[in-house]
């Protein structure tokens, strides 16, 4: 996949777009996407609104932190199929001191049809799987 990514902002929200195309081993038998490789197109683009705030995991764990994802809600909309070209959007749907929630939709790119949508709820614990609060290096990355 390659990383291409746009950054706007729509409604007060600063939405990060990446972009990847559907491979065939991601199909199954039916010829769509399985559910499970949502997941990680879902993360590939959190990855990408992590590295724009100039983090990647390597440095949270140099930092002594890690975050994690608690728990996604997805909705399955439509199907997409091999060498479909999709775009993953995640925004922050808001955090309070303890937690965030990212919201993702991925949508085809050829006529913006909704393929599935997500709420991620995500935490950061220290390096023995301690929960903490958002560290202020990255509240202040996120303007959180």
């Amino acid at each position: 996949m390659a990383r291409e990514a746009l950054r706007y902002t729509l409604k007060d929200k600063e939405v990060f777009e990446t972009y990847l195309k559907v491979r065939s081993y991601e199909c199954d038998s039916f010829g769509h996407v399985n559910n499970a490789v949502y997941l990680n197109y879902l993360e590939y683009g959190r990855m990408d609104v992590l590295e724009k705030g100039g983090f990647t995991l390597a440095e949270l764990k140099e930092r002594g932190v890690l975050i994690v994802v608690r728990r996604i809600e997805i909705d399955y909309k439509a199907p997409a199929r091999e060498a479909d070209q999709l775009i993953v959007r995640t925004y922050l749907e808001k955090s309070t001191k303890m937690k965030g929630v990212f919201h993702q939709e991925i949508v085809k790119q050829s006529d913006l049809l909704l393929i599935t949508k997500a709420d991620v709820l995500w935490v950061f614990v220290d390096l023995k799987g301690k929960l903490i609060p958002i560290p202020r290096f990255f509240r202040d990355a996120l303007s959180l």
